[in-house]
């Protein structure tokens, strides 16, 4: 017996098992025993077996069939009034008169040495899927980094934000008053509402601590995929909010430089368990 395993990503278990029809009834325990092992991912399997033994086969004889057929055709000779020639031969060539009957496949022994070509299978894609877990981490990790370093630059920012929108406010309002004067604690009490309302200091302290979370979940020794793959979704809802507060031409590109980080991630994280 041979086994070959192929296995894509997947967001469930999907287990696809290609068999010889004798052996049919084992595919639910090879299924199970891959769920063992493999919690995520699109598995096909194939498994080829040779019996390289004799194999016996018996031949049927159906006599009720035959003689129903026998008494059949010599009514209609009787019927027709014609002469009634039939011989065993003729007899033996109608359907299902002799069946060659397969011996029964001993699936137990079958099982033993399937159950052994399927765990050295699984052991080269367990071993397959632990070489490419380790580029991913070390991909996620540096992207993980890059993300919070454009992140203290945007925090960095923020001070700045609100002298910069005082000044556009107070030269726009010189511009339109011309001469007239400006009440400096007026714009001074705008300024510090709409700043309130455009802050993005609670998004970026909620990033930061998602990139904790994420931090946590790739050194966990339990499947964790799908749970990564709903915190960059929540990474993602946290930077377009940023994104569409601040309104700054500086963060601005720091912005999509973190969602095109996040969608790298998206798109890695279905390689995930």
């Amino acid at each position: 017996m041979s086994i070959e395993i192929r296995s894509v990503n997947h967001r469930f278990c999907e287990i696809m098992v290609r068999i010889p029809r004798p052996y049919i009834s084992l595919e639910e325990r090879i299924k199970q025993e891959i769920q063992k092992r493999v919690v995520r991912g699109h598995l096909e399997v194939y498994v080829n077996i040779e019996d390289e033994g004799e194999k016996k086969r018996n031949v049927k004889l159906d006599k009720d069939l035959v003689i129903a057929y026998y008494n059949c055709l010599r009514e209609l000779a009787e019927m027709l009034n014609i002469d009634f020639q039939l011989n065993v031969i003729q007899l033996a060539q109608f359907p299902e008169v002799i069946v060659v009957e397969e011996q029964e496949e001993d699936l137990e022994k079958a099982w033993a040495v399937l159950q052994k070509a399927l765990n050295e299978a699984l052991e080269q894609l367990v071993s397959m899927r632990v070489r490419e877990g380790k580029r991913i981490f070390e991909d996620f990790t540096e992207r993980k980094t890059r993300i919070s370093g454009i992140l203290s630059t945007i925090e960095q920012r923020i001070p700045v934000l609100s002298q910069e929108l005082m000044n556009r406010l107070k030269s726009r309002l010189q511009a339109l008053l011309e001469d007239a004067e400006i009440d400096e604690a007026r714009l001074l009490s705008e300024v510090v509402l709409y700043a309130e309302r455009s802050s993005i200091t609670e998004e970026i302290v909620r990033l930061s601590s998602h990139l904790e979370q994420l931090a946590e979940m790739l050194h966990s020794t339990e499947p964790v995929g799908r749970r990564i793959e709903f915190l960059i979704q929540e990474m993602n809802r946290e930077i377009n909010t940023i994104g569409s507060k601040a309104a700054d031409l500086v963060i601005s590109p720091l912005v999509v430089e973190v969602k095109s980080e996040l969608e790298k991630m998206r798109e890695q994280v279905q390689n995930v368990e």
